[in-house]
């Protein structure tokens, strides 16, 4: 696993001093997550923030025996369950490695050291949560404004999302049935 990787991710969000670099990278760690493998199972509180070197994984809940999956993620992406972790409150989903997924870990109360003494790390952060919530607010609207075929349109774009994860998950992201995305994929062509 590189740590580089993730060093050449957080120079291009923030400008940070290699001093304050050296302190960031001494409170991460690496981790391999198996495919199928759980890195937080629904009930327990997160307390950890990931960059996902290589691999994805997804975020999702169970009703009534089915699972639903709600997000994605993939290399080079920096993030949490931060319902569960700002609130330190039991997570209502499962996060679970779709393939193997080499990950940089840094614990929160290590994250909160370095929001307290670096603001170049506080700055990062918040650019990393602005990110975020654009991304989250997108997928919302698309939901209300988008129909489902434009739906699946706007995350063909994303060809590593379509590539990766089965159609069964992916119809749960659009909030549609298999069978309809199977429709929409003929009519697509």
């Amino acid at each position: 696993m590189e740590i580089n990787q993730f060093v050449r991710f957080v120079k291009n969000v923030v400008a940070i001093d290699d001093q304050d670099l050296l302190l960031v990278k001494s409170k991460c760690r690496q981790k391999v997550v198996p495919k199928g493998k759980l890195l937080l199972k629904c009930g327990q509180v997160a307390n950890q923030y990931y960059f996902i070197v290589s691999g994805g994984l997804r975020f999702y809940y169970e009703t009534e025996g089915q699972e639903n999956t709600t997000w994605v993620c993939f290399k080079d992406d920096f993030f949490t369950e931060i319902s569960s972790l700002h609130p330190q409150k039991p997570t209502r989903f499962n996060i679970e490695a779709i393939e193997k997924t080499e990950l940089i870990i840094i614990d929160k109360k290590d994250m909160d050291f370095l929001y307290a003494h670096l603001s170049s790390w506080e700055e990062f952060g918040r650019k990393i949560w602005e990110g975020t919530t654009s991304r989250m607010v997108n997928q919302l609207l698309n939901f209300q404004t988008l129909t489902a075929q434009e739906r699946y349109l706007q995350f063909l774009k994303n060809s590593e999302l379509v590539q990766k994860i089965p159609v069964k998950q992916l119809a749960t992201i659009l909030g549609i049935t298999p069978n309809a995305l199977s429709r929409i994929r003929k009519n697509i062509g």
